[in-house]
């Protein structure tokens, strides 16, 4: 069944409307769906609704005849995953594989070492792309929630945020540093099942990796430097592996 998405503010008890022009013209023109059609409908909250089409036009009008139930998808973990902007278009990669993994928000990075340099009109369009994509990639892999995708942050900006966090990493690769599996072993181990749902961040360095001094920056603030294994990861690639890891742990 099709999905599609809505946010809150656009739906009043049984009524829901996609005032969105891309996903109105994809369902009016692209998908050619007809009124009495069923669709579902998820907003930003991981609301999930079994809707039927009841208006096409410049907007979308759907009746909600029930909400589904989310107990099977609770998120066990909220992981943000700041990463360093890489060359060429490799962002738009990273932006759609970490949603579909279930990464709940990413920060595109700027750091010492960063090679793209992007003025803020280039910063805003690109903004713009990578919430479309996290919105593809959502409806693509069910989720019943959007992630957020930040504007671009400095270094300094992503650190500032790091009191909203349970655990936090940081992957390089010189120094001492320890492993992700024991820290994941050690930090999941102590996590009771409640209500309660650990929030986790993970900074990933650029092409070069962190600076030495955005580094020990890190340390200040909480962070625990880890190793990745004997190799040295590309951007994309390195971020899907932590993000994966992660992923994977809060499962068990």
């Amino acid at each position: 069944m099709h999905r599609f998405f809505c946010p809150v503010s656009n739906s009043a008890g049984d009524k829901i409307i996609i005032g969105d022009k891309d996903q109105a013209h994809h369902i009016k023109n692209v998908l050619r769906l007809k009124e009495g059609e069923k669709a579902i409908v998820f907003d930003e909250k991981g609301n999930e609704y079994n809707c039927i089409i009841s208006g096409i036009g410049n907007k979308i009008y759907l009746d909600v005849k029930g909400k589904i139930s989310s107990g099977q998808k609770m998120a066990k973990i909220k992981l943000t995953v700041a990463c360093a902007m890489p060359k060429k278009a490799r962002m738009d990669d990273i932006v759609d594989k970490l949603v579909q993994l279930g990464v709940n928000r990413i920060i595109p990075l700027k750091t010492e070492r960063t090679i793209v340099k992007l003025d803020k009109p280039k910063e805003a369009s690109r903004l713009i792309r990578w919430r479309k994509i996290a919105l593809s990639a959502s409806k693509q892999s069910q989720r019943n929630d959007l992630a957020i995708i930040e504007p671009v942050k400095s270094f300094e900006e992503a650190i500032a945020l790091s009191a909203e966090f349970d655990l936090k990493l940081v992957p390089h690769l010189l120094g001492a540093r320890k492993s992700l599996k024991v820290i994941l072993d050690k930090f999941f181990r102590k996590i009771e099942p409640s209500p309660f749902i650990p929030k986790i961040l993970v900074l990933i360095g650029p092409e070069g990796d962190f600076s030495a001094r955005e580094v020990q920056l890190a340390i200040d603030s909480g962070f625990i430097p880890i190793t990745l294994g004997d190799l040295v990861l590309r951007v994309d690639t390195a971020s899907l592996a932590v993000a994966s890891c992660i992923e994977l742990y809060a499962q068990n």
